[in-house]
């Protein structure tokens, strides 16, 4: 099974449970003060859906769908918009690691290396954005 088709298993299985998108948020809100300054007017509900879609958007690329959607999500947070520094990603990532970890039962040391792998993967496409 390939990496992006082990991680859309895992997705399913994490979309599956309930809770999962609220843990995340609640790791990546306190893994700093600059992040909850950028949600602190958020509409969370909405951002939830969002994250639900950029997530499936990220695998989807890995996957072989073109970058035109991380690419226009890139440019949404870019410098001279969102002005999401490059590397709030690595705390983003962490921070859905550990949701993962935590709602996906069969989450095991390789589907947290295909996670990496996948999501690395588009979030390079965002960072170039900046």
């Amino acid at each position: 099974m390939s990496p992006a088709d082990l991680v859309m298993q895992s997705y399913g299985r994490c979309c599956a449970s309930s809770g999962f998108f609220d843990s995340f948020y609640q790791y990546f809100l306190a893994s700093s003060p600059e992040i909850r300054e950028k949600f602190a007017h958020t509409n969370m509900p909405a951002q939830k859906q969002l994250l639900r879609q950029g997530i499936l958007n990220l695998v989807m690329h890995a996957r072989g769908m073109p970058d035109t959607k991380l690419r226009a999500l890139g440019c949404s947070h870019a410098r001279g918009a969102l002005d999401i520094r490059p590397e709030l990603y690595d705390l983003w990532l962490q921070a859905l690691l550990q949701s993962i970890g935590e709602h996906d039962g069969q989450c095991d040391a390789n589907t947290r290396l295909a996670w990496h792998e996948v999501l690395n993967k588009g979030i390079s496409v965002i960072k170039a954005q900046y």
